[in-house]
């Protein structure tokens, strides 16, 4: 799966990662329900850490369609929950049964 993180590039990142990706996603969730910003913060720091760990990225010149899009770590509380508006259940989508 391809992830592009705003202003950072894509990662290619493997199916494996996806359940603990997803763990990450429902504790950013959490800190956006609770309203606490040093909460959110470090939810989508860690969240956007695990996709540059487990990813690989591709070249700066690649155009390959992305999968996802997540936002940088600058992103407000307000701008995430608007990504969510559109996406729906987090940011990561869970794996098929």
């Amino acid at each position: 799966m391809i992830m592009r993180v705003m202003g950072e590039g894509q990662f290619q990142v493997g199916d494996a990662h996806l359940n603990r990706l997803n763990e990450l996603d429902d504790e950013l969730l959490k800190a956006l329900d609770s309203g606490d910003d040093g909460r959110f913060r470090a939810a989508l720091e860690g969240l956007l850490g695990a996709v540059k760990e487990f990813g690989t990225p591709l070249p700066d010149d690649s155009l390959e369609p992305s999968d996802l899009i997540l936002p940088d770590c600058e992103a407000t509380i307000d701008e995430v929950r608007e990504m969510l508006r559109t996406e729906g259940d987090g940011l990561i989508p869970g794996l098929p049964e």
